[in-house]
């Protein structure tokens, strides 16, 4: 698995993250005290993990007078899906191999 992978993977397994990616995803474009206000945890909190978001591709922030906005980079989230089909393939090829053996088996 290639480092971008493994950024893409580590950064979305922690629930506050996946959280503020959702509520982007799902909500558009938040200011940092928006998400704040619906995170659970503490405004520095929020604007460290907006920050692993970045680095990880899956968020872009932009500026308007004092506040930041931030809205999801959903391409970003490319590798998983290609990674989630190719794991759709194995899995099916052995169930499919296994269904063979328990035919044969019933025989």
């Amino acid at each position: 698995m290639s480092e971008a992978h493994h950024l893409l993977f580590k950064t979305l397994a922690d629930p506050t993250r996946r959280g503020l990616f959702e509520r982007l995803c799902r909500d558009g474009d938040q200011t940092v005290a928006a998400l704040t206000a619906m995170a659970g945890v503490s405004q520095p909190a929020v604007s460290k993990h907006l920050g692993v978001l970045k680095r990880a591709g899956l968020v872009r922030d932009r500026q308007d007078g004092r506040q930041t906005h931030y809205s999801a980079e959903l391409s970003a989230l490319a590798p998983l899906a290609d990674w989630t089909a190719r794991m759709q393939g194995f899995w099916e090829a052995r169930f499919d191999d296994l269904e063979d053996v328990l035919r044969r088996m019933d025989q």
